[in-house]
């Protein structure tokens, strides 16, 4: 029975990932902070380790005795308020992992890191494992700090740790107990998305993420990273699925992305409260399309169709709001299209 140690295990893919363990028979040791809330995990058996992956004598302690690292915990906020945060436990975090269970003398390490991490494709096409990372002037946090955490664990493989990464992809399914992941099908169910931009988005399950890590511990080779994703996306197909799956009104308008970011710049000159940011903005236009071709070859991954990931997503999500908001249209939504219709022609004509 494989002694394994998990950070991140209260999340979204962390708790995915302890079920599964647990199931493979593994003995699990969990590093935790101490605010952090396992309940989710109710009727898994572990030992709880207190702790922050940025406190090295925490980590020290978690790695005494253990063959196998899944190292999940991590910040996934884009706001520039929460940079140093982010890279705090992104960068700094990591990097005290891979080091101390490189003292540690693990079998295995995996690390969860992100697409972000490797780039993103050019419009209305596809990156994979190789594609060059040329989004840093960016300036998102959260991509940059995995970028660079990617970067120590490509270090210390060389030095010895027998690391495998895996990306995955935008992860949503059932059963997310911060309600960060599945923000997006949260907001799209109450009728808080009035906009959005072009943009493309690569749709994995959480169930199929869980699974993919066991295969890259299983038959990952050292040193490489693999891509777990499913289904690509354009912004108008996704929202469109997701209005036909729940009843809910797709967002009224796509915007350029200057005028949407225009419109956030303005609206904070207002003072006027806003749920979003223009990193957040600015991400959304970006090409998240990928394709898992080296992961279906050498760890044998193999994603469920997306349209049971939707579905099981948005019922779980609506059962936790207590129904969809079924905006009916209106006015409003009406106005909103056709600003959005002329917004779009004006720049057509002035050339941009």
């Amino acid at each position: 029975m494989a002694r394994t140690l998990v950070t991140g295990g209260s999340g979204f893919l962390g708790s995915h990932l302890v079920r599964a363990l647990a199931k493979r028979g593994d003995e699990l040791r969990l590093l935790a902070r101490r605010t952090s809330n396992l309940d989710v995990l109710e009727g898994v058996d572990f030992e709880r380790a207190t702790g922050d992956v940025t406190d090295r004598r925490a980590v020290r302690r978690a790695m005494k005795g253990v063959d196998r690292v899944f190292h999940v915990a991590g910040r996934t906020s884009l706001r520039s308020r929460d940079r140093e945060a982010v890279f705090a436990a992104n960068l700094t975090g990591a990097r005290i992992m891979f080091e101390e269970a490189l003292e540690a003398g693990v079998e295995r390490f995996v690390h969860t890191s992100t697409v972000g991490a490797i780039g993103v494709a050019p419009p209305g096409g596809v990156a994979d494992e190789t594609t060059p990372f040329r989004i840093g002037h960016l300036g998102l946090a959260y991509v940059n700090s995995k970028h660079e955490a990617e970067l120590e664990a490509f270090r210390l493989a060389a030095h010895g740790l027998p690391v495998v990464i895996v990306n995955p992809t935008f992860v949503l399914g059932p059963e997310d107990p911060t309600g960060t992941s599945m923000g997006l099908v949260r907001r799209f169910l109450r009728g808080q998305i009035p906009a959005y931009v072009d943009g493309g988005l690569n749709i994995v399950d959480v169930r199929d993420v869980a699974a993919g890590h066991l295969l890259a511990d299983e038959r990952g080779k050292v040193g490489e990273r693999y891509i777990l994703g499913g289904r690509n996306f354009t912004f108008d197909r996704l929202f469109a699925d997701l209005a036909r799956i729940s009843g809910a009104e797709p967002p009224a308008v796509k915007l350029p992305l200057r005028v949407a970011l225009g419109g956030i710049e303005a609206a904070r000159f207002a003072r006027l409260p806003l749920p979003i940011v223009p990193e957040e903005v600015l991400s959304a236009s970006q090409w998240w399309t990928y394709r898992n071709t080296k992961a279906k070859r050498e760890l044998g991954f193999s994603p469920r169709p997306h349209e049971e990931t939707l579905v099981d997503a948005v019922t779980w999500q609506a059962e936790q709001l207590g129904g969809v908001r079924r905006n009916g249209g209106g006015p409003g939504r009406s106005l909103l299209r056709l600003a959005g219709s002329a917004l779009r022609t004006a720049e057509r004509m002035v050339g941009r």
